[in-house]
This record gives structure tokens, sequence and C-alpha cells, in this order.
């Protein structure tokens, strides 16, 4: 065997040893991405069905938001009407009520001055 022989022998050596020390951070390596890949497809599984419980959520309260929007209007409605008959009944009863309370006010004047005069 020549000298020749005896380092190719030796660099032959070395490399087995280089690949059989690379080959543990290696197989790890592929173990941390398989774990890495089964947590993906876990946590894809679990928040699939949140999106879905969410998507029903928002179109729910969509409406709902409708219906409270036809009840806002609906209660607007309701205080023009009862605004509006407001000044009805004030303009109606309310002038002829501010006559009869002035006459009602003169006749009660009259008459005290009635009986004062007389005594």
């Amino acid at each position: 065997m020549s000298v020749g022989d005896i380092a190719g022998l030796i660099a032959a050596i070395a490399f087995v040893l280089l690949v059989g020390v690379l080959a543990v951070p290696l197989v790890k390596l592929g173990r941390v991405l398989d774990e890495a890949g089964a947590s993906v497809r876990r946590l894809t599984d679990h928040s699939l069905p949140v999106l879905d419980e969410t998507a029903q959520l928002v179109a729910s309260s969509s409406t709902q938001l409708d219906k409270v929007d036809t009840v806002t209007t609906a209660a607007a409605q309701v205080g023009e009407n009862v605004s509006a008959l407001t000044s009805l009944v004030t303009a109606t009863v309310g002038g002829p009520l501010v006559r009869v309370a002035a006459f009602s006010y003169g006749v009660r004047r009259a008459l005290a001055g009635l009986r004062g005069g007389g005594r």
C-alpha cells in the first residue's frame, strides 16, 4: 500500500464520519419539519370551523342590524306622528281653551267686583 492509497483511505473514512455527523442534525431537522407540518394541519383543522362560525355570526349580525334599522325607522315615524298630533291638539283645543280661561277669569273678576262693591 502506498502513501496515496493510505491518504485516500483516510480521506474516505473522514468523509464517512462527516456524513455520519451531518446525518444526525438532518434527521432531527426532518422530524422538526414533520412536526411543523402536523401542527399546521391541526391549526387548519381547528381554525376553519372558527372562520365558518365567524362568517355565520357576521351574516346574523347583518340581519339583526336590518331589523334594528326597521324598528328605529318605525319609532322615528311614531315620534313624528305624536309630534304632529300634539301640534294638532294644541292648535285645536289650545286657542279655545285660552279663550274659555280668559272668559272665566273675567266672569270671576266681575262677580268679585259685584260682591265687593255691594257691601
